[in-house]
């Protein structure tokens, strides 16, 4: 049993051997979407927390260690919009096949 393309190209890649100018292009697409997802988190964190909608602002600032609850809102949002936005990078790659030719 051989092992799957991706994980060939992820040993070259930790082994510091340089990666194919394909891989490459899509490691820098999907970079380019996971930042653009990432920026959105953080905007929407700041957003949350500066106008304190469903009291959210006020409650991490009155807590004992607001760090950990923005750091726990700020990771969950990170996670959730930088998936979305890889997830929307890699649908528009397909082509519609309802369309003539």
């Amino acid at each position: 049993m051989t092992a799957p393309d991706w994980w060939r190209s992820t040993r070259r890649w930790l082994a510091g051997e340089r990666l194919h100018r394909h891989e490459r292009d899509t490691i820098r697409f999907l970079l380019k979407h996971l930042a653009g997802g990432l920026t959105g988190a953080a905007l929407l964190l700041v957003a949350i927390l500066v106008f304190d909608v469903g009291g959210i602002g006020s409650l991490v600032a009155g807590s004992e260690t607001p760090v950990l609850g923005v750091f726990l809102m700020g990771f969950g949002l990170a996670v959730t919009f930088g998936s979305v936005a890889m997830g929307i990078g890699i649908m528009s790659l397909g082509q519609e096949r309802d369309s003539d030719p």
